[in-house]
């Protein structure tokens, strides 16, 4: 590595470098030989414990990272796949340097992947405190210029429901499920309550707050109190796809349990079912093959295939599978009367076909909101999105 280093790789040559890099380096090449190496040292220690990494300024993000290795790369899951762009050492400093071009008021997940002795090592930023938690684990978060977090999903001193668990009977699958049930603060046994059936229900309150949310609409009047269903198969992958059994299930056993076990309405328009990534095509599946038991629809990244090209590069069998529902979809004249929002983030390589998707069912004569967030496909996306989302199908 030669003693001079250019300015910290990026996507955009338009990224200037952060003010915080600007102090630390210079606002030209920059050249470690004519600086002391103690004192070289001492500032670059200052700028790692003088800042909040990643720095963020309108349309960039600024990376650091502390150490030895052959190289260092900042990995996220965009656009249907793993992107990685490579961090910029400091001269033959242990700093390392990334700006990005991005959107303002948005998010994204990332690991940084470090390279020694040809091994590769995912971790998480340790400069950076925020992290968002997934099934799989917990990743770093880039919260860029102008983002914050929904107050209404933070903790807060309210009124709060509390989660059930309910034993339902499935003949379809030849099993005892169990499942909870959110139930509002309050709950009055001689009231009718909306529904709310929530796909991937316990994933949603690990990790999107589903609880600490409802709590939080419900007691500011943007949502009605509810009653809300969190499903939970063991198989997602295999049960979600193939809806037909799914939907039997749904509508067939969970649904009477909930009306034996809780005072739920009988109005169509204020039963809705919800779901992310495959969780939105069970819910779509489930409404499609029972017309007018649900009036609701809340489908965030919808794993949707409508244009069957998209398939030569997802042969996975899911796609196959979701692309015949939407075949069977196509051939009914008439879908029924109902309310759906359709949400997708620019970043997780959905967007179009969601975009698609909402236009199919507007087009149909459903009543859709589609809204679009520079976010990938995350848990956390997905709960940014529930306000918005659940006073539309609601009503509210």
């Amino acid at each position: 590595m030669s003693a001079t280093t250019p300015e910290p790789a990026n996507r955009d040559r338009g990224v200037k470098r952060h003010p915080a890099v600007v102090e630390l380096l210079g606002d030209g090449v920059f050249d470690e030989t004519a600086i002391d190496a103690k004192l070289l040292c001492e500032r670059i220690g200052a700028f790692i414990a003088g800042n909040e990494f990643p720095l963020v300024a309108r349309g960039q993000a600024t990376f650091a990272w502390l150490g030895v290795a052959d190289r260092d790369e900042l990995v996220r899951w965009i656009h249907a796949g793993v992107d990685r762009v490579a961090f910029e050492r400091v001269g033959r400093t242990r700093l390392w340097l990334l700006s990005l071009a991005v959107q303002d008021g948005g998010r994204f997940e990332y690991k940084l992947s470090i390279g020694r002795n040809g091994e590769e090592n995912w971790v998480i930023d340790p400069l950076n405190d925020a992290t968002a938690e997934d099934p799989f684990g917990p990743n770093s978060v880039c919260r860029t210029f102008g983002y914050k977090r929904p107050a209404w999903s933070l903790p807060q001193d309210k009124p709060a429901g509390h989660l059930e668990t309910l034993r339902v009977q499935s003949d379809t699958f030849g099993e005892v499920r169990e499942e909870s049930v959110y139930v509002p603060a309050g709950y009055e046994p001689d009231l009718r309550y909306p529904l709310l059936i929530v796909h991937d229900g316990n994933d949603f309150v690990d990790y999107a707050s589903l609880v600490t949310c409802l709590d939080n609409l419900i007691e500011s009047g943007d949502i009605p109190p509810l009653v809300a269903a969190l499903v939970q198969t063991k198989d997602r992958m295999e049960e979600y796809p193939r809806g037909r059994r799914h939907a039997r299930y749904v509508v067939l056993e969970l649904l009477p349990a909930l009306e034996t076990g809780y005072s739920i309405t009988t109005k169509e328009r204020e039963r809705v079912l919800l779901g992310a990534s495959l969780g939105a095509v069970a819910s779509l599946s489930t409404a499609f093959r029972f017309p007018g038991v649900f009036g609701g629809l809340f489908l965030a990244s919808g794993s949707f295939v409508l244009d069957e090209r998209v398939l030569e590069g997802r042969r996975h069998p899911v796609f196959v599978r979701v692309a015949k529902l939407v075949k069977a979809l196509r051939r009914a004249p008439t879908l029924p009367a109902m309310r759906a929002y359709v949400s997708a983030g620019e970043l997780e390589g959905l967007a179009s076909e969601n975009r698609a998707l909402a236009d199919f069912l507007d087009e149909r004569g459903v009543d859709v909101r589609f809204d679009l967030a520079w976010d990938g496909h995350h848990w956390h996306n997905w709960r940014d999105r529930l306000r918005d989302g659940l006073m539309w199908v609601l009503g509210s």
